[in-house]
């Protein structure tokens, strides 16, 4: 059986893409799954996610390599909406928000946050925060 979702937000990019299945919640967009997958697979990966979660949108960051991926969305997911969002700031946005997925401990607490560079990519967090600029409004 398909989780229901919202949405299924794609950071695109030249070597990995950031992928982001959200739901909406009220005034809350809810990260249901986040992952970053090789370019290269993001076509198998995106029909392996139509099937275990059910979502009629897809939203797509219009960066780097956009017209590629939109591409890859058109032929992997025929029939879903794409909803194409300015990725503006978004990285600066997701280091941010990797944090408050992964609390900060020991030496990283005593410096601030936006001094700090996550240890891990946050394609994904810049996923879900093109999923929050498309569903939720301002």
């Amino acid at each position: 059986m398909k989780t229901p979702a919202t949405a299924l937000a794609i950071d695109p990019g030249n070597a990995k893409c950031g992928l982001a299945v959200v739901e909406r919640d009220g005034k809350k967009v809810r990260l249901l799954h986040g992952e970053i997958v090789n370019t290269e697979t993001l076509r198998q990966r995106l029909e392996e996610l139509a099937q275990d979660f059910e979502f009629d949108q897809v939203i797509l960051g219009n960066g780097t390599t956009f017209r590629a991926v939109h591409e890859i969305v058109l032929e992997a997911l025929p029939g879903k909406a794409i909803i194409v969002v300015d990725e503006r700031d978004t990285s600066i946005l997701a280091r941010e928000r990797y944090w408050e997925y992964h609390p900060r401990r020991g030496w990283r607490r005593l410096l601030p946050s936006s001094l700090q560079v996550p240890p891990e990519p946050v394609d994904h967090y810049v996923a879900l925060i093109l999923a929050e600029r498309a569903l939720l409004p301002d």
